[in-house]
């Protein structure tokens, strides 16, 4: 532990959105844009290497609006995906201001900007390589604190909301809608996480739950905690002195893009690391992967948990910094907060060494031309399983035998 890294006794907070919240609403559309292309392109038997979507997506009372600039040789029927998606989240009570039957779709998609594309495609299929989409700073984070090698405090959140979605669709508790919100505070000792201190969670529900005050039922509440919110702490966090707020403005039947607009890629720091990690402020959802700001904070933060997995480091920070049109990163730099048992600096060797840093070697290392980020828009886009038709595999931990070996250690995972 170096010395210029004070440990210390404190709390964090981090906080989920539900699939229903109007930001993860718009978020949601905007993948599925992302997904309906691909799976167009490939039906066709057309390469992605040229595919490019930049789709950003407004969703308020009644209505969504889509934006942004498209490459592709398929035509989609984009107003036919939102609506699809908005009844997958459940918007589909008339009487709530907003559902995927009535509201109004505009679409305003056109051509990508020549200028960025010349950029960006040096060739489509050769072997030269492709200059990043953008210029800025991307961030990827890992740390021990739980076997996903996430943040405790932002894991915790998204298995609430994840949970509530669940009792939703299932029908376990039939009151409740789409719209939700959880927020957890974990104690610190010594910089690991001893307890669960405060847990808020605001769900938007039915009348059938108001009690004669006009507000949300204690025993409601008491679902929210035994059904929601217990099954996902780890009992070793669990303790009698966690401070509870469910529904803490008492009624919450007004939500969704009725209650609040939303915007795809205003909950970053949902998507990403809970506040416990840097961001560089580019959102991930409505762009195809030659866009740096997706595809290179994928990477760090599959670059990042391999550094953890392979027992560099306890935590580990990477950033990596791009110019628009330039292949390379600008620089890669690793910070573990004196966590490491090699200097940061080799360990940032290392990763040149062992990781593709160009936007091209991303892409095919991580197999990110497919239909996968649908669901990367909902739950969070880190602490999640790779699944079978090749999601998330940033999440995948198979380089961290490699840098133990380069390290010299042996690899705990």
């Amino acid at each position: 532990m170096s010395d210029n890294f004070r440990r210390s006794n404190h709390l964090f907070t981090s906080e989920s959105v539900s699939m229903g919240h109007p930001d993860k609403v718009a978020d949601q559309i905007s993948d599925a844009i992302v997904d309906a292309i691909f799976t167009a392109e490939l039906k066709a038997g057309n390469s992605l290497w040229n595919t490019r979507v930049a789709c950003e997506t407004l969703v308020t009372t009644g209505q969504v609006i889509l934006a942004g600039e498209i490459r592709t040789n398929v035509y989609i029927e984009a107003a036919d995906i939102a609506r699809q998606m908005i009844r997958e989240i459940g918007y589909t009570h008339p009487d709530i201001g907003f559902d995927a039957d009535s509201c109004g779709v505009l679409v305003a998609l056109h051509s990508q900007s020549a200028d960025i594309a010349r950029g960006v495609d040096h060739a489509s299929e050769s072997d030269k390589e492709m200059g990043a989409g953008d210029q800025g700073l991307m961030f990827g984070f890992a740390c021990d604190e739980t076997d996903v090698l996430m943040p405790l405090p932002i894991h915790l959140s998204h298995r609430i909301v994840e949970r509530l979605a669940m009792l939703r669709q299932k029908g376990t508790l039939p009151w409740l809608r789409p719209d939700a919100k959880s927020q957890v505070t974990v104690a610190y000792e010594n910089e690991r996480p001893v307890g669960v201190h405060t847990i808020v969670v605001s769900t938007q529900h039915d009348t059938s739950v108001l009690d004669k005050n006009d507000e949300f039922s204690k025993k409601a509440k008491q679902q929210i905690i035994d059904l929601a919110v217990k099954p996902v702490i780890p009992r070793k966090y669990w303790n009698d002195d966690i401070i509870f707020h469910i529904n803490p403005t008492g009624k919450f039947v007004i939500g969704g893009p009725h209650g609040d607009s939303g915007l795809t890629g205003r909950k970053i720091i949902v998507d990403t690391y809970g506040g416990r990690g840097r961001h560089g402020g580019g959102a991930f959802s409505g762009k195809d992967p030659s866009k740096v700001d997706r595809s290179a904070c994928y990477i760090g933060r599959y670059i990042a948990k391999n550094v953890v997995a392979a027992g560099l480091a306890q935590r580990a920070e990477v950033q990596l910094a791009y110019a628009i049109g330039v292949a390379n990163p600008v620089s890669v730099t690793v910070s573990t907060e004196g966590t490491s048992v090699i200097p940061e600096d080799q360990i940032a060797e290392l990763v040149v060494k062992h990781f593709p840093l160009t936007p091209r070697g991303i892409i095919r290392h991580l197999d990110l031309l497919k239909p996968i980020y649908r669901p990367t828009a909902r739950h969070g886009h880190f602490g999640r399983e790779p699944g079978k038709d090749g999601s998330f595999s940033w999440e995948k931990i198979d380089i961290a035998p490699a840098l133990a070996k380069s390290a010299g250690l042996k690899s705990k995972k």
